[in-house]
């Protein structure tokens, strides 16, 4: 007997179906479920809508977003949604979010910088780090950062006051020349923000706060520098908390 068949499938067949279904190699139940395609069940419904909410986020996102924004972004439109529900869908569709290291260097050490007479004041009586102020103006802290933009990198230099943790001086520039940090200090001078009497001005020891010309200008005007140990991030950790944020 040939081995290839040719079928008409109906409900009303003559033929054995157990012998159809072993010539074809398929159970009886998949054979039903073929002629007879059930109805799908509301979880499956239910898990069918949150699919296509899942995608639909994640391509009007361009992919930028993954499991936890999308179960946020659907909860703001009224979707309730579980997180691992989110992330269970992004893997059966093979999709995970994009994400943009974008890194620059922006603490570079200078080696021929005379530093040996800066020291660091943000240590206590015990060698504890101590970034408190009991009083505005005489305590501060700073850092640069860099910002992504659309027309390249732009570089910011803050200015905290160590007793209010306020922002009391800022600069923007394209560049890290040893100006985006002394104009910082220059705003919060201005402002009034500098004691008097003499403050203190903590950062890094990356080269526009070791530069010549940087140590001249707090010298000028009664700002005593400090400084912490190469490489050791805890030292300046005040400013790079408030980047983090």
């Amino acid at each position: 007997m040939n081995d290839y068949f040719v079928f008409i499938v109906t409900e009303k067949a003559s033929f054995p179906i157990d012998w159809m279904c072993q010539k074809l190699k398929v159970s009886r139940a998949s054979f039903y479920r073929w002629l007879r395609p059930t109805v799908p069940t509301p979880t499956q419904v239910r898990h069918d809508e949150l699919d296509a909410h899942v995608v639909r986020v994640y391509t009007r996102e361009k992919g930028r977003a993954g499991r936890d924004q999308i179960t946020t972004i659907l909860g703001q439109e009224g979707v309730n949604i579980a997180c691992g529900t989110v992330g269970s869908i992004l893997g059966d569709h093979g999709l995970r979010a994009v994400r943009m290291r974008a890194w620059k260097k922006t603490t570079t050490v200078d080696p021929d910088a005379r530093t040996e007479h800066i020291q660091n004041h943000m240590l206590d009586q015990e060698g504890t780090r101590d970034f408190t102020s009991t009083a505005p103006g005489t305590r501060f802290c700073g850092d640069i950062t860099y910002l992504r933009t659309g027309s390249g990198w732009l570089y910011l230099a803050t200015v905290i006051d160590l007793c209010t943790r306020m922002v009391v001086g800022w600069s923007m520039a394209s560049h890290m020349h040893t100006s985006l940090i002394i104009d910082a200090l220059k705003m919060a001078r201005d402002h009034g923000h500098l004691d008097a009497n003499g403050a203190i001005f903590h950062s890094d020891r990356g080269a526009q706060y070791t530069s010549g010309d940087f140590q001249k200008w707090c010298a000028a005007n009664g700002v005593t520098q400090s400084m912490g140990a190469v490489g050791v991030c805890w030292d300046n950790a005040v400013a790079e908390s408030f980047f983090h944020i």
